[in-house]
């Protein structure tokens, strides 16, 4: 399987008593997949997948593949503590209807690189979907780097990464190590038009849940190497894209999803919404966005 474009990692729409509001976390998968996304991937980081449980996570991803009805790739995020428990989540998925999964290193644990390599490969060995794995060290302080993927390249469940360190020479370093061997997505919104210079041939955005349309337009003119039309929009969207990069991406993006059309902004505890002056000041770059994405129009 190769996957490619824009893949919003999707925000779980939660009510006001902290029970998840299954009609708008659909009514948003189906907002997102008719703006043109050509994936969604459900329970990553953004869409609280820790702080929910198995039952809230088994119907999300059932709720998922319904709305999603094979349009697009479908995949889930995949956030556990022990190696069995990844293994029977794995499973789990695939019978749930996912059609990839979206792999977390231990969240118990931080594995050193023959330990990362053993979680990796037992995970992509327990099921038959194909496996994206989640590289974020500065969240979660395991860097999934070139000499740890050496030691998974023939694993072919293992298809793709997202890139999350923060440091754009990665990119080059994962393609002059494998070539086009695995597919490389962008994970940080304020990065993709330079990762898209290198060669990436995805994004796994947080920003898309509120401007799909917008940011699947940017992917596409960058990916065709359009960069003189991508350029002037992405130089708009990057104070939006910057919060994507904040420990409160969550409700960042949750609000400018309410702000842009609507969708609920409540989150689940221990998270609050944002209030005072923080709220006033994410909600200016917000505002902001919107107006000046309407002068485009």
């Amino acid at each position: 399987m190769t996957w490619t474009g824009v893949f919003p990692a999707v925000t779980t729409k939660m009510q006001a008593s902290g029970s998840i509001d299954i009609e708008a976390t659909q009514s948003s998968i189906d907002r997102l997949i008719k703006n043109g996304v050509s994936g969604v991937i459900v329970l990553p980081m953004l869409g609280e997948n820790a702080t929910l449980t198995q039952q809230e996570r088994d119907a999300v991803v059932t709720a998922a593949s319904e709305v999603v009805a094979g349009r697009v790739p479908l995949l889930s995020g995949l956030a556990e503590l022990s190696t069995d428990n990844a293994i029977a989540a794995a499973r789990n998925y695939q019978k749930l209807g996912a059609q990839g999964l979206m792999t977390f290193p231990s969240l118990a644990y931080r594995t050193d690189r023959r330990e990362t390599v053993a979680w990796y490969k037992a995970v992509a060995e327990a099921s038959d979907l194909p496996v994206m794995i989640y590289n974020n060290p500065i969240a979660y302080k395991v860097d999934v780097d070139v000499e740890t993927l050496k030691a998974l390249v023939d694993v072919p469940g293992i298809v793709a990464i997202k890139e999350e360190t923060g440091d754009i020479r990665r990119v080059t370093d994962l393609f002059n190590a494998f070539g086009d061997r695995f597919d490389i997505f962008c994970g940080v919104d304020d990065l993709i038009l330079e990762s898209l210079a290198l060669g990436v041939v995805g994004w796994v955005s947080g920003m898309t849940n509120a401007w799909p349309a917008e940011c699947v337009a940017l992917f596409n003119e960058a990916r065709a190497g359009n960069f003189k039309a991508a350029l002037p929009l992405y130089r708009l969207l990057t104070p939006a894209f910057h919060l994507d990069t904040d420990v409160k991406l969550v409700q960042y993006i949750k609000l400018a999803e309410h702000l842009v059309y609507g969708a609920p902004e409540f989150v689940r505890k221990p998270r609050l919404e944002i209030e005072g002056s923080e709220r006033a000041s994410v909600e200016k770059v917000i505002r902001a966005t919107i107006a000046d994405l309407g002068k485009r129009v």
